[in-house]
Formats: structure tokens, sequence, C-alpha cells
């Protein structure tokens, strides 16, 4: 379902007052200011989904070989350490975990705000999934509380943010509960992804369940949770149910990439690996995803191999293939991503082709590639999946099918393709041009050099056990 957005940056605050208005809405009259939570659910959904949206872009996209990056490219050099355009995504994960822990908090205070805790422990536990994946070992027990929590707070392990209580897995089982208990007639207000609709947050709770346990199944045994999930198919099914909101094609609400000065736009070009497995699947999503070259004779596309060392390479822009129109010209046709019935059909079928559930892993897997061409509003070629993308391609093996039409649909929520290829290895991502890495890509981001200043004895126990904070140093699930 398409929902246009429309976001203020302006915070309205309930004043400290005496009035009979607020005693109506038992609000404490002498407490101190504080941000509705509606308000703030609505900025904790727009700003995470817009700037992880942008990075997803500018960095994601980089790591994961959908584009390449022309210039102010240290990053696609995988020198991570050295964020440019894009690439330090570590506070927009604490900004927004520690809005919405407020949310939380409310929720659980105020009678009249209940309704806010099931989808504030959904976000939470989507968020805090994003960044331990990323990462590794991670503040956060001790992490989101600003106010009356440490400013220095400890890091844990990644086994148990995602197992222990309050961790991700336990808050989605606990949100889900949380929205079953609501009896109130109090209405979700500030909700951008689902307009409100209660039961739309337990389904997308309930995908990002069946992503999780997939994510850890190599270090954990999930298949009765899967099994319990599928069989009573309360999940995203249908794009209609997307967690996602819809850009604009016109300012604040506009994809960034359409605000920036053109430059910045042109600096991403189509990188080699997507245009060699897009050409060899013959899939017609590049018209959608790229423009043919602008020196092409007969609209061709042309992509860049990822990490040139630009000081001393030469690139002519006209040869090389720049973003569809959907990222800039027409941002309204794009969303930021949540989660998708397309991404929860590819991990149904991996989840079928492993055997942690009992279904026909290939009907999913034709299911997720109709469904992504449906997002991605191209039409599905009759002959599409009877070609190089049949699940049983001669050379190819069905989870390397299954999880390369999900890195390709991907695009945009490129941290996610990099995160799959991390855990698969698939697609077979091609070595960089000129690497600042050892020609090694990396499997983690690095933690940023403030947490060295400001966190600092627990840091260094977090970068110890990293290798010095290395790129290279696996995180709990890839071990």
């Amino acid at each position: 379902m398409k929902k246009i957005i429309y976001i203020f940056a302006i915070f309205s605050f309930i004043t400290t007052s005496c009035t009979k208005d607020f005693e109506e809405i038992n609000t404490n009259p002498n407490a101190p200011a504080a941000v509705q939570p509606s308000l703030l659910l609505r900025q904790v959904i727009y700003d995470f989904g817009e700037q992880m949206s942008y990075e997803g872009f500018v960095a994601g996209d980089l790591l994961a070989q959908h584009r390449t990056a022309l210039d102010f490219n240290l990053f696609d050099r995988h020198d991570l350490k050295s964020p440019q355009l894009g690439g330090n995504p570590w506070a927009i994960f604490y900004t927004n975990l520690r809005d919405n822990e407020i949310i939380l908090k409310q929720s659980r205070e105020t009678a009249a705000f209940a309704v806010y805790e099931g989808p504030a422990l959904i976000l939470k536990a989507y968020m805090a999934a994003g960044l331990t994946d990323l990462f590794g070992d991670v503040p956060y027990f001790e992490a989101f509380d600003g106010v009356d929590g440490t400013a220095t707070p400890s890091y844990d392990l990644q086994s148990a943010i995602y197992q222990n209580e309050n961790g991700i897995l336990d808050n989605l089982d606990k949100g889900i509960a949380a929205i079953n208990n609501y009896s109130s007639s109090i209405p979700l207000q500030g909700d951008i992804l689902f307009e409100g609709d209660l039961q739309a947050w337990i389904k997308f709770a309930n995908s990002l369940k069946i992503k999780y346990l997939i994510r850890i199944s190599d270090k954990v045994d999930v298949s009765n949770q899967l099994h319990t999930i599928f069989n009573t198919g309360n999940y995203i099914k249908n794009n209609n149910e997307n967690a996602v909101f819809d850009f604009t094609n016109s300012e604040p609400n506009s994809f960034r990439l359409a605000q920036l000065r053109i430059g910045d736009f042109n600096n991403f070009v189509l990188s080699e690996t997507m245009e060699e497995i897009l050409l060899n699947l013959n899939d017609d999503r590049i018209s959608t995803f790229f423009r043919p070259f602008t020196n092409s004779t007969s609209s061709e596309f042309n992509g860049l191999i990822n990490g040139i060392n630009s000081s001393t390479t030469s690139i002519v822009l006209s040869d090389y293939s720049l973003a569809g129109i959907a990222f800039r010209e027409d941002t309204s046709t794009l969303d930021a991503n949540f989660m998708t019935a397309w991404e929860t059909s590819f991990l149904l079928a991996e989840a079928a082709q492993k055997g942690l559930i009992t279904a026909n892993a290939e009907t999913l897997y034709s299911i997720g590639v109709t469904q992504a061409f449906e997002y991605w509003n191209t039409i599905l070629p009759a002959n599409y999946l009877s070609g190089n993308a049949n699940f049983n391609a001669v050379g190819k093996t069905p989870l390397e099918q299954i999880i390369t039409q999900k890195w390709i649909a991907s695009i945009i929520n490129g941290y996610e393709g990099w995160i799959e290829y991390r855990r698969t290895g698939f697609p077979n991502l091609k070595a960089v041009s000129a690497s600042l890495n050892n020609g090694l890509i990396p499997v983690r981001m690095p933690y940023p050099a403030e947490e060295a200043t400001l966190n600092q004895v627990n840091y260094a126990v977090a970068a110890s056990a990293t290798n010095g904070n290395s790129l290279n140093a696996k995180v709990w699930w890839n071990e």
C-alpha cells in the first residue's frame, strides 16, 4: 500500500502548566516538558528510514557492489575507517534507538500511551539487529537511557544481543505480546509505516523473526521456531503489506540524492559486478536501477570495477551508467524499506532449501522473484524463471540463486546485500581495483573513532576482541 508521508522537523512540546486540559489527559502539570510519543514515533521511523536509505545508496551499495564511486572513494577501496560521502551509520542507530527508548518508557509509565509499547519494542529489535550485524559486539543493554543511564556503556556480545532477555528475539516476542494484550481504544498515531494498524505490526515482527532466526541459524537450532511462524502464516506475504514509506518528488521528503548537487549524484555509477550479474540473467531491472551510458549507441549499460584509485585512474563519466530516474528525478517511486514480502519469501525459500521448514523451496523462490519485480515496478519477463534465473540453473546451486535474487532486490539497502554476502558467500563479489584492505572484502564495519575517545575503557576491550578494530574480524553469527 503506497503512502505519501509529509514530515515536518518541528516538534510540539507539552508545556508545564496547571491547566484543566492537561489534567483531563492525565498529564502531570509539574512534570518536565516532553515530546508526545506520536511525534517521536513519526520522527524515529522517518529519520532512520531516510538516513539509512541514503547510507544504503552511498556506502552500503558500494560494499555490496551494486554501485561504485568515481571520486571520494576511499570507502569503495575498503578504507572503512575514513567515511566520506557516507559510511558512518553508528550515530544514526544510536540517536534513533535512544529516541525510541523514550517512547518505550512513556508507554510503560503512562496508561494513555500504552499502545506504543509493542511498536517501540519491534523497532528496537529491528534497529538493534541492523547495528550489531554491521559492527558485531556493541553497547546495547546499558546504552539507550541517556537521562538515567551511563554515558560509557559496556559492549555486549552479539550472541547476547540476539538471544538474551530484552534482546532482539525477546523484544520481538514481547512486542507481539504487548499488541495482543492491548485492550484500550486509544489509536496508535504517528505511524507512517502502517497508519496505526497494529496487526500489520505483528506481521512485520514475525517477518523480522524469520530474518533474524535465519541469520543465526548456523549457530543455533532455529527450526522449531521457524516452523511455528511459517505454519501460523502471520507474516508479510504481499507487497501491499510491506513495512515501507514512500519518498515524494519534493523536498523535504524526496530521496536525499535528489536534493544534493548533481555532482554528488553523478559520483555513483553501475558496478561491474552488478552489470555482469544482471546481464547474465537478462534482467530487465537494469533499466530500472540504471541508465544507458551516455556514449552508448544502442542503449547499452556499462559498469565500473569497484575501488579504483581516482588519483591515478582517469574516468570519463559518459562511459558509465548512472543510477536510474527513481533515485533522482522521480523519487515518488522509491521507498524507505524496512521489511518486504519479497525478502520474507526469499528467507523462507532458504529455510525450506536447508530443511528448516517443510515447504517447496522453488515455489517460495519463484514467489520472491515475482514480488521483487513488482516491488521495483518492472514487468517480469515470461521466460525469466526458465532462463539463467532458474532455481536449478546449470552451474548454480539453489541457495546461490536465492541469495543472488535477494541481493539484486536489496539495492539502496546495500548494507543488507553486504551482510548476506558475508553470511553466505553469494553472490561472488569481485576483488576491488585498488584495495586499501590487503585485497580482502571487509566482514564488519569498524567502530567509529569517537568511541576510542568518549568510551575509552570499554572501547579498548571491544577493539582487542576484534584484532584492533579490524575490518576482517568476523561477527559471531559468521564465525
